[in-house]
Formats: C-alpha cells, sequence, structure tokens
C-alpha cells in the first residue's frame, strides 16, 4: 500500500481593494497547474488563498470612496471569486484575512512566538504626520529608496523590491497630507527573525534547485545582506488585534497574518473535510510545500514565512518551492493601478475563453521573464494553436461526416508509445516547474496525431480501406482521451467536456483507453472552440 502524499500550495493572498487582473492570473494560475496536476496522481492536495482584508490598500480605497473598510473589502473579495471561478481555479479553499476564523488561529500563533521569546518590544524613531496628527504606515509614507534611487511608497519599492527599513522612512513625505515627516518615537513589537538566518540559509541550499532564478537571486542577496528583526505591529485600527495587554491600539502587521493565512486557511479547509491539517505541515518525509506568487512577495515566502514557522518550533514543514513568476506587462506597458492598465480578467474570461486565456497565458506568460499581453497576440494563439490544431483534431475525428458511431479498431504502436511518454514528460516538466515546456510537449502530442490523420488520409480510407479507417479513427479517439488527461491542468473546461463526450473516468494521471464505443453520442459533440 503506497504512503499517503500531502501537498500544500499557496496561492498569494491579493489585497481585496480593486479587480483582480490578468497579470494576477498568470501569476498565481501556476498553482493551479499543481494543484490539478498533483490530484491526478492521486495526492492529497491543500490548495489554498484568499484576499487581503486588512492592508492599508483597502483602507485607503475606502476612505477615498467614502466606506468602511470592510465594505471594500467584502465587495473586492466577491469580485475575486468571481473571477477565479471563471478563469477555473480550482482552490480547496478560498477564503479571506477577516473570518474570525482566521483572526483567532493568527492570534494563538502570535501568542506562541511570544511565548518562544522570538517576539519583543522596541522604542524606536517612527515617520510621523503632524498635520494628520498620527504615526503612518509604511504605504502613507513616500520616500526615496536609498538601493535605486526611485520615488516609492515606503512599503516595498517600486523599482527594485527592496523592502525599506525603519531608517529609509528619515525625511519622507506623508500622502495622506503632502507635508514632510517628522520623527516621532514609538513603541512597537519585533520579531527575532535575524535569529533564524543559518536555518534559513541551510533550508535554503538544501530545497532550491528547482526555484527560479528570480527566487534564488532575490533571497540570497536577503541572506547575504544579513537578516533584520521586522516589526510585527502597526498603528493602525483595521486589522487582526494583538493578543498582549497595552497593545489595544494597535494591529498585526499585514504581511505577518497574510503569510500565516497558508496555515489558517488549511486548517480550515480540513476542518470541514474531515483531515488532520498536521499531514499537511508538520515536517514528514510524505509531504511537500509550495507557494505561488509574483517576484515582489518573495522574500516573504522564502524568508519571513519560514522564519516565523520556526519560530513556532513545532516542527513545522518549511516552505520546499517558491514558483515566483516575473511581471505580465499589457500593451507593452506595465500593469499600474494608478494607470488604470490592468484590464479586469473577468471581463476577458466572460468574452473570450477561459481555456485558451489560460493556455495562452502559460504558454507566453512571465514564468521566466516579463511578458507582454495583447489582445491580438491571445486570438493568434487561440485561432492558430488551440483552434486551428487542438480543436480541428477533437473535431474531424469525432464528428467525421456519416459516422454514427465510433469504430473499433487497432491502436496504432507508435502513437500509443508516444503517447504513454508524454505522461512522463510532461509531469517532469510540471514538477520541474516548467510550465511552458509541459504545454509544448502537450501540443507536440496534438501535432503528432494530427500529422497522423494526415497522413492516413481517412476520407479516403473509408472508401477504401475499412480496417485502416477503423484503425485511423481509433487511434486518434485514443489520443484525445488521454490528451483530456493531459490538458487537464491547463485547460480543465476542455477537459471535463471530453471525458463526458467519451464516458472517460475521472481523471488520472495514467494513460486510458476509450472501451464503451457504442455508448458515445457523436450527434452531442459540440465543438470545444470556435473562432474569434
Amino acid at each position: 500500500m503506497k504512503e499517503e502524499k500531502y501537498i500544500v500550495i499557496g496561492g498569494a493572498w491579493p489585497y481585496a481593494n480593486s479587480l483582480l487582473h490578468l497579470g494576477h492570473v498568470a501569476g498565481l494560475i501556476s498553482g493551479d497547474i499543481l494543484a490539478r496536476y498533483f490530484r491526478s496522481k492521486g495526492y492529497q492536495v491543500a490548495f489554498v488563498s484568499g484576499s487581503d482584508c486588512h492592508g492599508t490598500p483597502i483602507t485607503q480605497r475606502a476612505k477615498k470612496e467614502g466606506k468602511s473598510p470592510k465594505e471594500i473589502a467584502e465587495y473586492y473579495d466577491g469580485k475575486a471569486r468571481e473571477m477565479l471561478e471563471a478563469m477555473e481555479f480550482s482552490y480547496d479553499l478560498y477564503t479571506n484575512t477577516d473570518t474570525d476564523f482566521h483572526k483567532q488561529e493568527c492570534m494563538k500563533i502570535f501568542q506562541q512566538i511570544y511565548e518562544n521569546e522570538y517576539i519583543y518590544e522596541k522604542l524606536e524613531p517612527q515617520a510621523y504626520c503632524e498635520k494628520c496628527g498620527k504615526f503612518l504606515s509604511d504605504r502613507d509614507v513616500q520616500i526615496i529608496c536609498p538601493a535605486c534611487g526611485t520615488e516609492t511608497k515606503a512599503d516595498q519599492c517600486d523599482g527594485c523590491g527592496r523592502v525599506p527599513n525603519v531608517e529609509d522612512l528619515k525625511g519622507g513625505t506623508c500622502l495622506i497630507c503632502g507635508t514632510k515627516t517628522v520623527e516621532k518615537d514609538n513603541k512597537n513589537l519585533y520579531f527575532a527573525l535575524s535569529k533564524f538566518q543559518k536555518e534559513i540559509e541551510e533550508h535554503t541550499k538544501e530545497v532550491n534547485h528547482d526555484w527560479r532564478i528570480n527566487a534564488k537571486n532575490e533571497t540570497a542577496k536577503y541572506l547575504k545582506e544579513g537578516l533584520l528583526d521586522r516589526a510585527v505591529t502597526r498603528d493602525l485600527d483595521w486589522g487582526v488585534d494583538i493578543p498582549l495587554p497595552n497593545y489595544e491600539d494597535k494591529k498585526m502587521y499585514v504581511w505577518i497574518e497574510a503569510v500565516l493565512g497558508y496555515i489558517t486557511a488549511t486548517k480550515k479547509w480540513c476542518e470541514g473535510n474531515g483531515l488532520n491539517w498536521e499531514d499537511f505541515w508538520k515536517k514528514s518525509e510524505h509531504n511537500k510545500v509550495y507557494m505561488v506568487h509574483g517576484k515582489d512577495n518573495i522574500v516573504f515566502h522564502s524568508i519571513i514565512l519560514n522564519g516565523l514557522l520556526l519560530a513556532m518550533k513545532d516542527n513545522y514543514r518549511l516552505v520546499d518551492t517558491i514558483v515566483s513568476s516575473e511581471y505580465l506587462n499589457v500593451n507593452d506597458e506595465k500593469i499600474s493601478k494608478s494607470k488604470g492598465n490592468g484590464t479586469p480578467a473577468l471581463e476577458l474570461a466572460k468574452e473570450y475563453n477561459a481555456d485558451s486565456l489560460r493556455f495562452h497565458l502559460i504558454n507566453n506568460g512571465p514564468e521566466k521573464k516579463d511578458s507582454n499581453f495583447t489582445i491580438d497576440n491571445y486570438i493568434t494563439t487561440h485561432n492558430n494553436e488551440i483552434l486551428n490544431k487542438f480543436g480541428n483534431l477533437v473535431n474531424r475525428t469525432l464528428k467525421f461526416k456519416g459516422l454514427e458511431t465510433l469504430p473499433q479498431g487497432k491502436m496504432n504502436a507508435e502513437m500509443e508509445q508516444k503517447t504513454k511518454e508524454a505522461y512522463e514528460k510532461v509531469g517532469q516538466a510540471i514538477e520541474k516547474i516548467e510550465f511552458k515546456e509541459a504545454t509544448d510537449l502537450v501540443m507536440d502530442l496534438v501535432e503528432a496525431a494530427n500529422k497522423l490523420y494526415d497522413t492516413e488520409e481517412p476520407w479516403k480510407q473509408k472508401k477504401e480501406d475499412e480496417e485502416g479507417f477503423a484503425n485511423t479513427i481509433y487511434t486518434c479517439t485514443n489520443i484525445i482521451a488521454n490528451l483530456a488527461n493531459l490538458f487537464e491542468p491547463f485547460m480543465p473546461a476542455s477537459s471535463k467536456k471530453l471525458r463526458e463526450y467519451l464516458h472517460l473516468p475521472e481523471n488520472k494521471w495514467e494513460y486510458v483507453t476509450v472501451t464503451d464505443l457504442e455508448a458515445i453520442e457523436l450527434t452531442k459533440i459540440e465543438p470545444l472552440f470556435t473562432r474569434i
């Protein structure tokens, strides 16, 4: 009996302050690929994420629109769920950080780390706006980045991705009222991240062989500079409470509680499904943890989250694999909320085809370098690759003129071997986080099937060689059945339709043969794709 394998896949938590755009989809779709693949391998998968409801961007949006942060968060959380459903994301649990469960679990973890003496009090100068009469959050302060010279908000540099230190906020400008900030002593709690320098270094060296180069480089840079302790409290009135006396006027720093959300979401999902969350998160040879996000979130997952897991001193499994995308530009412009050029993904999913959008973003997306999305390029992919190759193979095989039932034939031995090999090759590419390569390999099989079809000329065989005709259609039908499995991580809606058409069992990552040919109702089969 094989040992159960448990996979955690955490997708970065988008701020619930705006509609999710194509950049979000391009960065997060890797998680859905992994989740669907590992499920088809028989693994127990916890694919979790949610909307980040407590960040300063939410309070800023609320103030701008004259609404409460809760109203803003609830609206955009709902729109995020609608988009993710339209794009066929298969989260086991998509939640949000404003649930009572998340808040309570975060406070428990915070208390645990505090009792382990990795959280301490510190009095230090902090950016203060005399006109507004308050200490400012990082996103409310504009500074010149000391590393690259970019004018940026102080939470994270827009130019180089550096996370500023408290010292960097000196001489900043209040983004609320435009006045220069002053320094004023303020009491905050800090997490002793520096104490885990050696352990995080050793772990990173052990697991980073499959990480993308941006994750390797960014993590190495921070480790080389030496890890600094980080504040875990903020002067806010919206967020997770601090479970300690004399801190009633502060909230938990959003990035601390957001990354802890992967644990709280797993716990919540397991609680509702009769599973033990510790099977996923406690160190074992039978589990593995993936984190999926954009390159601007690398350090939070490769260093800060691992530091928090270590600080709990409770045998937590650290993050194994960082899946960090580059940036997706639109029409040669970097997506910017201030410019409003991030086309909402929901609009595109409704107007076009979610499966071919997914394929295009995977095959032409920001896997290893910044990529550019245009409607024209997407339409070219849809028509020339998806429709003309995959869709055409399905249509001309299963909708062959004059065919009432699929014939029983003999599988072409060479094509059978190619199809079986595809599972191994595509699976290896997925596990190496090479998703473009994986889609290319599946399309290679599509092209091989089309070549066989053209070479055998079944339209002639039907008149001249009945046995040859049966073999050709039977071979192509079985290839299509296996394409339903192989395309599942990338184009799940089309794969589902094919399994329904061909009366196939639940998707598994293994070679399948169509058995009940007479039961297949050819008249009910419709084209998978239409020309745009």
